[in-house]
């Protein structure tokens, strides 16, 4: 039986769009399809990293992706307002189909769902059918009975002001806006001398967004900041996993053999919800994979989202910590206390890549919660698969 790719990469987001980029890079000779069920590729996304997040030959290769980078950023808190000096740098959903769209050119195809798929074959809704050697599922995150989650949810809004914003850097979190519905900040983003990112973003126990409520928040947000007149070039919304726990081998089980990748592996950063840095770690290792089966594919994807949930237990801890140790309105407290620490730790701590004597370090001093309530939640992480 001809086949129409060797490899077939199942959703058009983040991960699967970096796959086919390093792949079309490093490996011309494979066939490669790209099937996206929405109109685009990559939807509409603002992904960001930190220079530390990534090696020096990753932050290479995933450069032409980046639409804005700075060399430092701030964080604000009812108590502590600081600067960190590493860089900070973001990828847009516009600048990521530009790229795919001009590189992958026939070999996208979006607009129509899947109905059925296998680790060899993909049928779409028009009823038309695609086989290879392999398909890859990156269709993003779907719920799961297997991951013990909390949620980072947002509405983001980019304007495009009339007189200079005044903003010279990002701010990554100002939580000095009213606390509600658990931990609540903006994130500012400057893009231009008059364009901005501006996201609402609350870290709560529940999955649900209202925009309109979040709408209100930033037209508050941006007259105290006295931005003035605008106009609203777009607006995106979101809700990220936050792992609190879980069993990887049951979630991994589920998959049913088919290689996975991105949100639906746990493909992210515990904490923070960022996604970026995993799905530049993973195209590079499909990159290099030696076996292209649906097997070896498997193996290897799995392999390494045993190795990265084991790596990151600590911070399921930590965000079991913020969760459950005190009141939602007082989870601001936790992070207000991290940010005490030196820019190197912070720079491992977004990277997911703390040594001992780190993890030690955040611990230390006087708790910025409860100690009993603290010390249940603790307790609480012995036992197994992490339940809280």
């Amino acid at each position: 039986m001809s086949l129409d790719a060797d490899l077939i990469l199942l959703g058009g987001g983040l991960a699967n769009g970096l796959i086919a980029h390093r792949l079309a890079t490093r490996r011309p000779d494979l066939r490669i399809l790209v099937i996206e069920g929405g109109e685009t590729l990559g939807g509409n996304h603002t992904w960001s990293f930190h220079d530390g997040d990534l090696s020096q030959a990753e932050h290479e290769w995933i450069a032409p992706f980046v639409a804005a980078r700075w060399t430092d950023y701030d964080v604000r808190f009812p108590r502590r307002e600081r600067r960190f000096g590493t860089g900070y740098a973001s990828v847009s959903s516009e600048r990521f189909r530009e790229l795919l769209t001009r590189q992958l050119g026939q070999r996208i195809l979006a607009g129509i769902p899947a109905v059925d798929v296998t680790p060899t074959s993909v049928t779409l809704a028009d009823q038309r059918s695609f086989s290879a050697r392999a398909v890859i599922d990156g269709r993003g995150a779907r719920p799961s009975p297997h991951l013990d989650l909390g949620f980072q949810k947002f509405l983001g809004q980019e304007w495009e002001f009339d007189r200079p914003h005044g903003l010279q850097r990002p701010v990554i979190m100002d939580a000095t806006v009213p606390q509600r519905d658990g931990y609540r900040f903006v994130y500012v983003l400057p893009f231009s001398p008059t364009r901005l990112l501006v996201e609402d973003t609350y870290y709560a126990d529940r999955g649900t967004l209202d925009t309109e409520v979040l709408r209100g928040h930033l037209a508050d947000y941006a007259t105290r900041a006295g931005w003035g007149e605008g106009r609203l070039v777009r607006e995106e919304h979101g809700i990220l996993p936050i792992a609190l726990g879980g069993d990887i081998d049951a979630l991994i089980a589920s998959s049913n053999g088919m290689p996975t990748v991105g949100l639906a592996h746990a493909l992210f950063h515990p904490t923070t919800g960022y996604s970026l840095p995993d799905a530049v770690h993973v195209a590079d290792l499909v990159s290099r994979a030696p076996d292209i089966s649906p097997e070896g594919l498997a193996r290897l994807l799995d392999a390494h989202a045993r190795n990265i949930w084991s790596d990151r237990s600590y911070f399921r801890m930590l965000n079991r910590l913020l969760f459950h140790a005190g009141r939602p309105e007082e989870r601001y407290r936790i992070l207000e206390h991290f940010h005490r620490l030196p820019d190197p730790l912070v720079a491992r701590f977004y990277a997911a890549r703390l040594d001992f004597a780190d993890k030690v370090r955040i611990l230390a001093g006087k708790p910025p919660v409860p100690v009993f309530s603290a010390l249940r939640v603790l307790a609480a992480s012995r036992l197994p698969k992490e339940s809280a």
